[in-house]
């Protein structure tokens, strides 16, 4: 992205923007999950949708497959009966771990801050809209 106060023409966009295709990726919550269930290591399928709370297979399967497309994943299948399957980060999804590890960090030190914001922001529309009913 690049800025310049004296342009005319939109300079922020979705199209060309690496990072905000990268963004759209790791937003996901179930990603940001998913990462973090890998993040010491090899897991198999089952084991981790047991980790991560409240994920349907259905959805956990989604999103390993996704993750593994963009290069993030990977998959290993030992040729067992039944197979067993066991999932790792890429050195590129690796190489994702801390700056997301520095995210969960600021969330936990600033969400009380936001949702104390929300909170008093709700307050004073909820005011604003009763007042104008009146």
């Amino acid at each position: 992205m690049t800025s310049s106060p004296t342009t005319k023409h939109p300079d922020i966009s979705l199209a060309s923007c690496g990072y905000s295709r990268i963004l759209e990726i790791i937003s996901n919550k179930w990603t940001s999950l998913v990462i973090y269930a890998l993040e010491n290591g090899s897991i198999r399928y089952g084991e981790m949708g047991r980790r991560i709370e409240g994920i349907s297979k259905k959805m956990l399967t989604q999103t390993v497959r996704q993750l593994e497309r963009d290069g993030l994943v990977q998959r290993h299948i030992t040729p067992t009966v039944p197979p067993a399957v066991e999932y790792s980060l890429t050195p590129l999804g690796e190489s994702l771990l801390q700056p997301m590890k520095e995210l969960r960090q600021w969330a936990r030190a600033h969400y009380a801050s936001v949702e104390a914001s929300r909170a008093a922001y709700d307050l004073a529309n909820e005011k604003d809209s009763q007042s104008s009913t009146n």
